[in-house]
């Protein structure tokens, strides 16, 4: 059992988009995915004749939720996965902390981490978790957005240092060249 883990980088926002497919099954998952570059992720997606299951936002911002929908109209059987305090009407999966998504042989556990946005999660998929803009290289997410609040993301990313020191972040965003910290 292998899996295919892949980082993929949007320069004009530096946003990180994430692919992680099962080997064996095919069955994949993408992570914030975003409109700039959604020819490239499918693109990717159809060369590796992966099976899409989920498209999965960390949380509900315009640089990241913009490639969910017309991803679904591409890759039809794939649920598009929201935390459930982000009621957008594209969602076909309202995920709860410490739910779990099986892809293959992989499971992907929700980790609710308000205070960028209310509906902040992480994902936490075997020794590696996406934390979207809760936690960031040497920072964490802004909390002056409408539903931010500094005091729910203090305790979001005091809860993600609870994750074995193993774990590798890989976060929505990095402004430095940065791509994983631990």
């Amino acid at each position: 059992m292998s899996l295919i883990f892949r980082p993929l980088f949007e320069k004009e926002s530096s946003t990180y988009t994430y692919l992680l497919a099962d080997s064996i099954t095919k069955e994949a998952i993408i992570i914030d995915a975003v409109a700039e570059t959604q020819q490239r992720d499918i693109g990717l997606i159809e060369e590796l004749a992966l099976d899409l299951r989920y498209i999965i936002e960390t949380h509900v911002h315009a640089d990241h939720i913009t490639s969910s929908c017309p991803l679904k109209q591409k890759f039809t059987n794939a649920k598009i996965v929201l935390g459930e305090s982000n009621p957008v009407a594209c969602a076909d999966i309202l995920i709860k902390d410490g739910e779990n998504l099986e892809f293959g042989n992989y499971s992907i556990k929700a980790m609710s981490t308000p205070g960028h946005t209310d509906g902040c999660m992480s994902y936490v998929v075997g020794d590696k978790v996406f934390t979207g803009d809760a936690l960031l290289i040497r920072s964490c997410g802004r909390c002056d957005f409408q539903g931010g609040s500094a005091e729910k993301l203090f305790d979001s990313i005091s809860r993600l240092f609870t994750l074995p020191d193993e774990t590798c972040v890989y976060p929505a965003h990095d402004y430095g060249g940065r791509t994983v910290s631990s």
